[in-house]
Order: C-alpha cells, then sequence, then structure tokens
C-alpha cells in the first residue's frame, strides 16, 4: 500500500473539525493537554483563530487522528509532509520525535510567533488567479512578502494588514481573487525571524531522530535526510516561504497511489487533485467514522 500523507495547518479549523474523532479511544493526547474540555474550545471561533489556541489544538487533532486510523489498520504512509504547523503532526508520525514532544513545540512555537507579532498588526492573504509576474509586482507594490506558494498563479502573501487590505483590492482590480485568511500574524515571512530564533533553541533542547519514512520539508520541497536537518527546516520554516508546490511535486514524483489529509478541511486535498488529477487526494474530515477512511485508502493504495 502505498499513499502519501499530508498534514494540513490553520485557516480552515471549524468547531466540528475531525467530529468522527470523538468516539473513539484516542483523546488521550487532547486530553493530558488541554484539559477534558478541549472540543469546547472549538465552538468559540474568535478564540479558534488565535494561534496560542489554534496550533497546539489542531496538532493534537491531527496527532489524535493518526493515532485512530493506524489503530484501525492503517499502514504507514510512503511520503508525508506538513503544511505550515503542520509539519509537527508530519515530523510526529515520521518519528523524529514523540507526540507529546510535539504538542509542547506547538504551544511553544505559537507563543514565539504570538511574541514576534506583538508590536505591528500583520496577517495573511491568498491570492490566486494572476501570473507570477503581476503577483511579484503587487508584493513590490504593497511591501509584502509571499509566504506560501501552493501551484502556478497561487500563493499566501504575508504583511501588515492595511497593506494586506491594500493587496486585495489590488489583485481584485488586477481579475484575480483575493481572501483575508484567518491567521493573526504573518508566517513564513522576514516579520517572525525573531520568533524563528526562539523557535529554534527550543528544538535544540529536544531529541530528535532520524525520520523512519520519506518526509518532505515544506519550506524545501526536498527530503529530510536526518535529525539536524530536521531542526534546522523545522525552525525556518517560520520565517520562511512554504514551497507547499514543490513539496507536492516531489510527493507525486515518488509514486504514490493516493493522497490523505488529515486535519481542518480539505483545502490541501483539493489542491492536490487539481494539479495531479490522475492521483486521487481526499481528506479525513470529509469521512464520518476511521473506517470509512481506511477504506478509501486501501481502496485507492492498494499496489
Amino acid at each position: 500500500m502505498r499513499y502519501g500523507l499530508i498534514f494540513a495547518g490553520q485557516g480552515g479549523q471549524h468547531a466540528g473539525t475531525l467530529r468522527w474523532l470523538d468516539d473513539t479511544a484516542h483523546t488521550g493526547l487532547l486530553r493530558r493537554h488541554l484539559g477534558p474540555a478541549w472540543r469546547g474550545r472549538m465552538a468559540d471561533a474568535d478564540a479558534l483563530q488565535r494561534n496560542a489556541v489554534a496550533q497546539p489544538l489542531l496538532t493534537g487533532l491531527s496527532l489524535c487522528a493518526w493515532q485512530a486510523l493506524a489503530a484501525h489498520g492503517l499502514p504507514a504512509p510512503a511520503v508525508v509532509a506538513g503544511y505550515s504547523v503542520g509539519e509537527l503532526a508530519a515530523f510526529s508520525v515520521a518519528g523524529v520525535f514523540d507526540a507529546d514532544t510535539a504538542m509542547e513545540l506547538a504551544q511553544q512555537r505559537a507563543a514565539a510567533m504570538d511574541r514576534a507579532a506583538a508590536d505591528v498588526q500583520t496577517g495573511l492573504l491568498g491570492v490566486s488567479g494572476l501570473p507570477d509576474a503581476e503577483i511579484a509586482t503587487l508584493c513590490h507594490a504593497c511591501a509584502l512578502q509571499i509566504a506560501i506558494r501552493s501551484g502556478p498563479g497561487s500563493v499566501v502573501l504575508g504583511g501588515p494588514r492595511a497593506a494586506l487590505q491594500q493587496a486585495a483590492a489590488s489583485a481584485q482590480a488586477m481579475g484575480g481573487h483575493a481572501t483575508l485568511l484567518p491567521v493573526e500574524l504573518a508566517s513564513h515571512t522576514a516579520w517572525m525571524r525573531d520568533a524563528a530564533v526562539a523557535f529554534a533553541a527550543r528544538l535544540h533542547e529536544r531529541e530528535f531522530h532520524r525520520p523512519a519514512v520519506v518526509l518532505l520539508s515544506n519550506c524545501t520541497g526536498q527530503r529530510v535526510p536526518g535529525a539536524d536537518t530536521a531542526r534546522q527546516v523545522l525552525a525556518q520554516q517560520v520565517d520562511h516561504v512554504v514551497r507547499w508546490d514543490d513539496a507536492m511535486t516531489a510527493m507525486a514524483e515518488r509514486g504514490v497511489r493516493c493522497v490523505l489529509e488529515i486535519g481542518a478541511g480539505c483545502a490541501l486535498a483539493r489542491q492536490w487533485n487539481t494539479r495531479f488529477p490522475g492521483i486521487a487526494a481526499r481528506a479525513a474530515d470529509e469521512f464520518h467514522g476511521v473506517a470509512a477512511v481506511c477504506d478509501w485508502v486501501a481502496r485507492h493504495a492498494a499496489d
């Protein structure tokens, strides 16, 4: 069975994210780190957009969902990658560190990013439907940076809120689409440089292991060969561009037969199906139970 596993980041979280997980015995990680009322936090839409809440919650949900799927018999993936904070779950599933460490790092990552953003109001803007040259012009005119590359003409821009609003109007006037994302800081840009340095220091306090499966970095788009590289790229992605387009190309080139997204929503699966229509992708958040997820992967990933 050869499939790719991708872990989503922030932006698609909602009160019912991975609701089927509640019917399993695999929520201990969430209860240990976030308390028995962890699901209740997801009913507070405003709190759910804050990094200190969203990053640990999404990391815990993703890892608990994986534990439930693995307990049901889903084998290890051939390739794994994570989008933004989703890398913490991806690195854990790949064996770089355990699930409890991932949860602690999610809290430390969020805290470092919030401190770095304390003095300036920043955020993220999704832009699509424009040629790369026009996106570059937009960044220059509005003093923004590319935070995430998803595919041709599809990016996320980061920078000050006022500049993002200006860029949204300009992108639409140029014939593109622009959406302000529910993320309260400019992740993956130079505005997060202090956070990347602080997080790197935290990572060097932890024991890392060589990945047990093929693990792709989202800021290089390449395989993570060992523990030292894992530390480097996990810190680097905080203030560097997420090259999700390159990571997905690398995953497709590994010959996966299907791709499963774990996390909130199904945005990454939709992106994959647009770019690689010959390799099916679905999101675990679309299903109503563990068995249905595992059955879908088994049907599509069989050798």
